[in-house]
């Protein structure tokens, strides 16, 4: 007899079906796994053997061979532990197979029986929803199984619960959705004294999604800027927090099983490598771009990241996908991200104070400075100086203007986007914000007046903007209209996105 158990593999946030065939023939007793597993996959022999003899069951002294079909996919990660068991409990009689056709199971077993938790249940509950069976998943994640909606869910906590619902001795309770846990209070916005540029900018960014450059000395209040940057950005659409949270449970990071519904930020250290950024390793994980997906990616210190994960950046930022390829394996995570970095002037940090600065100033600063590439400086929207404090504006009283004030201005600007280019209907791909519109859209959408027009061509020449300049700086423009309320982008906006915009690393219009 040959038993068949639907289970699932992952190739980014997409899902494969897979088949787990158990057969129980004569011959000498061994226990053979095929099909291209990987060594995790070849530990299941181990943890199912003795998971079934922890509820009182022992493996018949037959050859048993398990193929994980289609043989030609690779198959990574211990959640195939729990679909193995499956096959053999139907191969040996304990459950009927019929009702175990009507299901997707996937899992990790413990030596004593118990089901543990994995990464990906819940894209593997949306495939199973589309493909019309259920799903059984490990007991701590049912809340999460449950986020797919319309699909019979069994999560139980150990293997002997399962077996006792298949029999009709105690019947598994279906799970609920998993409550979002509540935010974390966001940093306020009227913390920060001064500065007021840096944060016209951080509000131009938040507004229209763009990617931000803030260079400033040390102390003068880059990240603090940065952190505040998701209390002022809308909350997920239900589409978006589907998205974002699939990512998150491939990469076994969605907390206590529930879906995300805050934008996420994320800030990895400047040590991080290429692989930490943008994917990759040996299972091929999202990386932070992935995990920042319609959020924020904070690098601080960008000078200090190796060059080439910066570089790494380039492609993502414009398709907002990252395709990581490897000899055995191609593999395309969602990155459409926004990315906010905050850097020095030069090393010290202090190229403008001349009591402060060191004796290699100013060349220090432009060999720092060019650590970053042209091609990334260019794909950054606004790059705003940050300067030091005065002590007077640090003794003056906190400013009125809250986060909340701010956030209610970047959700105005939000909706009349979502409401613009959901409007064009099917003729234009999803936009959801004006840092995605590109092409004729963006012509349609953020084409200047007469005399914005003419200052745009003028500077264009001058600053020798390159075609993706030129456009980013139409995509800010529309934005800065956007919080006017303006129905057209005039002159006065192109002008204030030009000033936000540099001609190559350590130059501004200015210099």
């Amino acid at each position: 007899m040959v038993a068949h158990v639907n289970t699932v593999a992952f190739a980014g946030i997409e899902v494969l079906p897979i088949e787990a065939q158990v057969a129980i023939s004569g011959g000498l007793p061994t226990f053979t796994i095929v099909g291209l597993p990987d060594k995790a996959v070849g530990e299941s022999r181990e943890r199912v053997r003795a998971a079934l003899n922890a509820i009182g069951l022992a493996l018949p002294a037959k050859r048993i061979t398990v193929n994980l079909a289609p043989a030609d996919v690779q198959k990574e990660g211990s959640h195939f532990d729990l679909p193995i068991a499956l096959g053999l409990l139907v191969a040996m009689g304990v459950i009927p197979g019929e009702e175990m056709a009507q299901y997707t199971a996937l899992g990790e077993l413990g030596l004593n029986g118990s089901i543990a938790a994995v990464a990906g249940v819940l894209p593997a509950a949306i495939a199973a929803n589309a493909a019309e069976r259920g799903l059984i998943c490990p007991g701590a994640q049912g809340g999460e199984a449950a986020w797919a909606g319309g699909l019979d869910v069994l999560a139980p906590a150990s293997l002997l619960e399962l077996i006792n619902h298949f029999k009709g001795v105690a019947v598994l309770a279906p799970p609920k959705p998993a409550e979002p846990k509540a935010g974390t209070a966001f940093l306020d916005f009227k913390d920060i004294k001064g500065q007021e540029s840096a944060k016209r900018a951080v509000e131009i960014a938040a507004a229209g999604s763009h990617n931000l450059l803030m260079i400033g000395p040390p102390g003068s209040g880059k990240s603090m800027l940065a952190a505040r940057m998701p209390g002022l950005l809308p909350p997920l659409s239900a589409a978006e927090a589907l998205e974002v949270s699939m990512i998150h449970s491939v990469a076994g990071q969605l907390p206590g099983g529930s879906i995300i519904r805050q934008r996420p930020f994320r800030d990895p250290h400047h040590s991080a490598s290429t692989p930490a950024l943008v994917g990759g390793g040996l299972r091929v994980r999202p990386g932070e771009i992935s995990l920042a997906h319609r959020g924020v990616l904070f690098l601080d210190e960008l000078p200090e990241f190796a060059r080439q994960a910066l570089e790494s950046l380039r492609q993502p930022l414009e398709t907002g996908r990252v395709a990581v390829a490897r000899a055995n394996s191609h593999v395309s995570y969602p990155a459409r991200f926004q990315l906010v970095a905050a850097m020095n002037p030069c090393r010290c940090g202090y190229l403008d104070d001349p009591r402060l600065a060191c004796g290699k100033a100013p060349k220090c600063a432009v060999d720092y400075q060019n650590k970053i590439s042209g091609p990334l400086f260019d794909r950054i929207d606004l790059h705003v100086d940050v300067p030091a404090l005065d002590p007077l504006d640090l003794s003056v009283p906190a400013p009125k203007e809250d986060s909340a004030t701010v956030a209610a201005r970047v959700k105005r600007a939000r909706d009349l986007q979502t409401a613009r280019y959901s409007s064009m209907g099917e003729d234009a791909r999803p936009i959801t914000c004006n840092a995605e519109a590109d092409g004729e859209v963006l012509e349609k959408v953020a084409a200047p007046d007469a005399e914005g027009r003419a200052l745009l061509t003028q500077a264009a020449e001058k600053m020798r903007l390159s075609a993706r300049g030129y456009h980013r700086i139409l995509r800010v423009g529309r934005t800065i209209a956007d919080l006017d309320h303006a129905d057209a982008v005039k002159r006065v906006h192109i002008a204030e996105a030009l000033s936000y915009r540099r001609l190559v690393p350590g130059r501004t219009l200015a210099g």
